[in-house]
């Protein structure tokens, strides 16, 4: 990855994991959806693999749209804690590329669940100040990581964050096998 050009860079659309190194109980193991960047005007994202517990209809009640009631609920970062989001997803075959849309209001999210296309729930967002997610990336706080059709799916969980690492080859399948804790071994 490049730093020398910050602003040159844009991971808009990319994925982007928790290096085994960061221990913000927020984002450890964390697979994150970045939905906006720029380097000027910093980045904001979805954690993909945190799953609450809890369904849609447990927050709120939604009568007429029950179809969105047994959706998961995804906690999607630590901002915004007490806001209801969704998001579409849908992976392209012909461009092989991620289509997503977020920000949806429930009439939006049902609208595009009953066109085919994956809706998560989430409760909060995660969020970087201008420079912010370029300076953790020098860090190696993150990986990067470019879309799949998968994220996509119903099934996207805690094991995701391993799944994604083993499958970048020898390096990363060691990291994803580092302990949760590794002083307690």
């Amino acid at each position: 990855m490049d730093f020398e050009n910050p602003e040159q860079l844009c991971l808009q659309g990319s994925l982007i994991l928790a290096d085994p190194s960061l221990k913000d109980s927020g984002f450890e193991r964390s697979v994150l959806l970045l939905t906006r960047h720029r380097h000027d005007d910093g980045a904001v994202g979805y954690i993909l693999n945190k799953p609450s517990g809890r369904k849609v209809s447990d927050l709120v009640k939604i009568d007429s749209m029950r179809e969105l009631g047994d959706l998961p609920v995804f906690v999607g970062g630590p901002v915004g804690m007490d806001q209801l989001t969704f998001a579409s997803m849908a992976w392209r075959e012909t461009s092989s590329e991620l289509d997503y849309d977020t920000h949806l209001s429930s009439e939006e999210a049902l609208h595009r669940l009953r066109e085919g296309f994956h809706v998560r729930a989430f409760v909060g967002y995660s969020g970087w100040a201008e420079g912010q997610l370029e300076s953790e990336l020098q860090q190696r706080s993150w990986i990067t990581h470019k879309p799949i059709p998968r994220i996509a799916s119903e099934r996207t969980d805690e094991a995701m964050w391993g799944e994604l690492l083993s499958e970048m080859g020898p390096y990363y399948r060691l990291l994803a096998q580092t302990p949760e804790r590794p002083e307690l071994n």
